[in-house]
């Protein structure tokens, strides 16, 4: 930050309403939603309180006028309130069980239950079932790329191949790409989080071998929000429940851990518009004194709410009342059978200058996009009373569904899906849209699928009815 920019009162009152929001999150985690609502909490910070301390607020001063950005963090704190307003009353209708139950979770860790054969069993059963869609996906992209195995699963002895590339704005069967792409994703984090629970020595092998190929496309391309969201479930799984030891032990995984991918992100961020990950990782690419001064970027969403309410006060950019909410609603449909679909966040680029190509490109109009942030996507939406307002909702909602994989986690794939969506929380941050959460839909959909296909399905081996804990997969 700035030595000559101060921050004003509501940014400290910001500060205060995320601590005691933080304290009211853990008093609840026993509620199922209380875990949910930290790590949204925590993600609001990172993006929006961290921002003028790892950027430069002076420059933002400079850029959209001081007042502006007081206007900005008065916004921030209106989310903060009406998130701990809205998160108990949400939970409560979404989740009525919840009043009765606690956290399974948290009673998973403290009994140990990874431990448990019923438990090991789903665990086996359902890496059969990731692993056998994995493969098949695998098949498909080897076809799309011509058998190119060493830019699928050895990246860093060649070039990374891309099976699933394709145009801003998709056409024919376009769709398909889009869901093979967020499908994927789905299962590397799936595979991971596998091989971190399981203890049977057959599924922890295969399960490892497939992860380990299933990774390297992502670890070697340039999204480090898809690499957060292939690697930490299967992390948080294994600091969560399966390793053993007390809270210092989990404490020095986890800064091990972030040490790791924190110093790989900045060979990430230090090469990537240089050359590929591949050769950066060989030794070809910035030195060790200038990864040390590699800054992350992107962590700058306060930054673009300010913009957000800069464009509106000068009349540049007009709320668009739900639009913006109502594009992300229908992604989903594919553009060949809905052919003016509305264009997601393509009116805000091109307010802030993004505009190339003309609106009827492969471009969308816009040389880039620009993530408007959680909070200013709701401002983008409905101004700046009711954006953050609505916003806020959105994100309790978003915390009542993890509450209810929470609730059911003894039923495996709800458990997948908890330490997925926890993950994917973060990345929110830069827009609550559909992009962001897909894997975790799609892990809703095929767990859906199971429940219907085998809705009589109980697992629990036939000689262990009497000492197994039987449990339906969803």
């Amino acid at each position: 930050m700035s030595e000559t920019a101060s921050l004003p009162l509501p940014y400290y009152l910001c500060l205060i309403a995320a601590f005691a929001l933080m304290i009211q999150g853990w008093q609840m985690r026993m509620d199922g939603y209380g875990i949910p609502m930290i790590a949204v909490i925590g993600t609001v910070a990172a993006w929006y309180l961290y921002d003028p301390l790892y950027n430069d607020y002076g420059q933002y001063i400079k850029e959209v006028g001081e007042n502006t950005l007081t206007t900005a963090w008065w916004e921030v704190l209106l989310f903060f309130i009406t998130l701990g307003i809205a998160v108990p009353v949400v939970n409560r209708q979404l989740n009525p069980d919840s009043i009765v139950e606690n956290s399974v979770v948290f009673q998973m860790i403290e009994n140990r239950e990874v431990e448990e054969r019923y438990f090991q069993h789903q665990i086996e059963r359902i890496g059969r079932l990731i692993l056998m869609c994995w493969v098949s996906l695998m098949v498909i992209a080897m076809m799309r790329t011509d058998c190119d195995y060493i830019g699928l699963f050895f990246p860093y002895l060649g070039e990374l191949a891309l099976p699933w590339n394709r145009d801003r704005l998709g056409s024919g069967f376009d769709f398909l790409i889009s869901f093979f792409t967020y499908f994927q994703i789905m299962l590397t984090a799936l595979l991971g989080v596998i091989f971190a629970l399981s203890l049977r020595p057959g599924t922890t092998i295969v399960s490892g071998i497939a992860y380990f190929f299933a990774i390297q496309i992502y670890l070697f391309d340039r999204t480090r929000n898809v690499m957060l969201a292939v690697l930490l479930p299967g992390f948080m799984a294994l600091v969560a429940l399966r390793l053993k030891g007390g809270l210092i032990t989990r404490l020095l995984v986890v800064i091990v851990g972030f040490t790791m991918l924190e110093g790989w992100f900045k060979l990430v961020i230090a090469n990537r518009d240089k050359m590929t990950i591949a050769d950066a990782f060989q030794g070809k690419g910035a030195s060790a004194d200038e990864l040390k001064k590699t800054k992350h970027l992107g962590f700058n969403m306060f930054e673009e709410l300010g913009y957000v309410n800069y464009l509106i006060n000068n009349g540049t950019y007009k709320p668009n009342w739900g639009a913006r909410y109502f594009a992300e609603l229908v992604n989903p449909i594919p553009r060949t059978l809905w052919p003016g679909k509305p264009l997601i966040g393509i009116d805000y680029a091109i307010a802030r200058g993004m505009a190339y190509g003309g609106i009827g490109s492969a471009s969308g109009g816009i040389a880039a996009s620009i993530s408007t942030g959680m909070i200013g996507q709701g401002v983008v939406n409905f101004g700046p009373i009711f954006g953050p307002i609505a916003a806020a909702i959105l994100m309790a909602i978003w915390i009542a569904i993890l509450a209810r994989q929470d609730i059911q986690a003894r039923q495996l794939g709800h458990l997948l899906l908890y330490a997925i969506g926890l993950v994917l929380t973060f990345n929110m941050g830069r827009d609550i849209t559909l992009l962001v959460i897909y894997p975790f839909v799609f892990g809703w959909l095929l767990l859906y699928w199971i429940n219907k296909r085998y809705a009589d399905l109980v697992i629990v081996e036939p000689d262990e009815e009497e000492d197994l804990k039987p449990k339906l997969l969803v």
